[in-house]
């Protein structure tokens, strides 16, 4: 069940297909990577002297040297902890010791970074591409190590947006499954067809790898190291059949460039991270044409819950598109989603209630966090924290994150459904909706605006739109809203910013 033996098995068969690019260019074929993962592999057990099950981090920029890395942890049995390479050096510190990592890999000038914070567990800090480094693929190629499909293969920490992250346990079969899933329900990969790598390779873009990987797949790194539109619009150029992972933020920005490519190239530009407003959406589709999917997952289950496909979004003559667009799409078929009441029972639907999720894609728990995994996946679900509600058709439509209902006068407000009239209006650029502590109400409705509108306009937009108690109370004009390094908007951030303006 080792997920290396699917490099393995590319290697072999096509040892001349591209596997990797820089850019426009080809740096790797499928041999040359095969190859590679397996010295490493032995270097890795033979002269590091690492164990099955060992942990080995990657804290590193995205770049093609990172399928190897990758690759070569699960072929010497052992489990990565991929680790976004835009945190500080203490929150990567903090990554290193949490998990107990015995070896790092780091980008060049991570190391530095690190270093202030390494942990005594850390045996050993290795950059890539220096001397050390090289020379460990001087080491024999070895066989790929057996692993059970229930052994861990990714440990997978979360943004940490609202404390300390947690590594949520990721097996060899949870990735699998979630990978057999995107194939067959997101974006089919046929030999040839290229992923481009412009969100980060240590999160959701990464987990996109295995599945390229296993049909033969280009993946291609910008040669910026950055997400910049007009590189972006080079590349969709240069690679036919080309998908692409993003946040929504990403999705906006690429719309709102002036640069021009050729969209019939792309085979599939898919978001996930955070719902797309309506209006944002329709703008993609205007833009690029029937070539949008939709994703929503959490780390702990995958990529994997639920999806919006290519078809639902395109089908513009369906008597209830705009709906379907602002919903999450329907369950994968390799998930039970039920939407539960505070008792844990699954309401009927159009009934509002916390999305709760099983099957074999859900992660085995949190690392070294008992009280956290039961308490994540009580009942034999993982509970989602997300609030949501299907409709009669079977779809999913997130109305938020629990902690972010707003209750006001007893009623619940769900911010996205203000923010989705907001960015309605021409002058509005982004919008974040949060609840402020009232002494009459409990918690009174701010929006924050990104945008030149007018407070009585938006105003008169809520008004028109959504009932009167909705409408928010306060608008805060910004010039840019907090967001972490995926693109998500942190209402933790916002709400304490507001509490710094009384």
């Amino acid at each position: 069940m080792n997920l290396a033996s699917w490099l393995t098995r590319s290697g072999l068969s096509h040892p001349h297909m591209p596997a990797a690019a820089l850019g426009p260019r080809v740096v790797m074929t499928y041999g040359e990577l095969a190859l590679r993962a397996a010295r490493l592999a032995g270097a890795l057990r033979d002269k590091l002297k690492l164990q099955p099950g060992d942990r080995v981090a990657i804290a590193a920029k995205n770049a093609p040297e990172y399928l190897t890395l990758l690759y070569a942890v699960w072929h010497a049995g052992c489990a990565a902890v991929p680790a976004n390479a835009k945190l500080h050096g203490a929150e990567l510190g903090y990554i290193l010791e949490h998990s107990g990592a015995r070896i790092c890999f780091a980008s060049k000038g991570l190391d530095a970074d690190i270093a202030p914070h390494a942990p005594s567990s850390l045996e050993r800090m290795i950059v890539i591409g220096g001397a050390e480094y090289d020379a460990l693929f001087a080491a024999d190629a070895i066989d790929v190590v057996p692993c059970a499909g229930d052994e861990l293969a990714w440990l997978f920490y979360t943004s940490g947006t609202t404390g300390r992250p947690k590594g949520a346990m990721l097996t060899h079969r949870n990735i699998a499954i979630a990978s057999y899933a995107y194939g067959a329900e997101v974006d089919p990969v046929t030999p040839g067809d290229a992923i481009l790598h412009a969100a980060p390779m240590s999160h959701g873009s990464g987990l996109y790898i295995m599945q390229h990987v296993a049909r033969l797949g280009v993946q291609i790194v910008p040669e910026s190291g950055a997400f910049e539109p007009d590189e972006i619009f080079a590349l969709f150029d240069r690679w036919p059949n080309i998908s692409m992972f993003a946040a929504p933020t990403m999705i906006k920005r690429l719309v709102d460039s002036a640069a021009e490519c050729n969209a019939n190239n792309i085979r599939t530009l898919i978001w996930g991270g955070a719902p797309m407003y309506v209006e944002d959406c329709l703008k993609a589709l205007d833009r690029f044409g029937p070539r949008l999917a939709q994703i929503y997952g959490q780390g702990e289950s995958p990529m994997t819950i639920a999806t919006l496909t290519r078809q639902d979004i395109a089908e513009r003559d369906h008597p209830r598109w705009r709906e379907r667009l602002a919903s999450a799409g329907k369950p994968y078929a390799c998930v039970d989603v039920i939407v539960a009441g505070a008792d844990g029972q699954a309401l009927p639907a159009g009934e509002t209630g916390e999305i709760l999720v099983g099957g074999d894609v859900v992660m085995a728990g949190y690392w070294r966090n008992e009280a956290a995994t039961e308490e994540s996946l009580r009942g034999g679900y993982l509970h989602t924290g997300d609030v949501g509600a299907f409709d009669a058709e079977g779809y999913l439509t997130l109305k938020d994150r629990s902690k972010d209902l707003i209750i006001s006068g007893g009623s619940n407000i769900y911010p996205r459904e203000i923010e989705e009239v907001l960015l309605t209006h021409p002058a509005v650029r982004e919008v974040s909706v949060i609840g402020r502590p009232d002494a009459d109400w409990g918690e009174a409705v701010v929006a924050y605006v990104v945008g030149a509108a007018a407070a009585a306009e938006l105003d008169a937009l809520c008004l028109a739109r959504i009932a009167r108690f909705k409408r928010p109370k306060d608008y805060v004009f910004v010039d840019a809203l907090p967001k972490n390094n995926y693109g998500k908007i942190l209402k933790t951030e916002l709400r304490a910013l507001d509490a710094r303006r009384k």
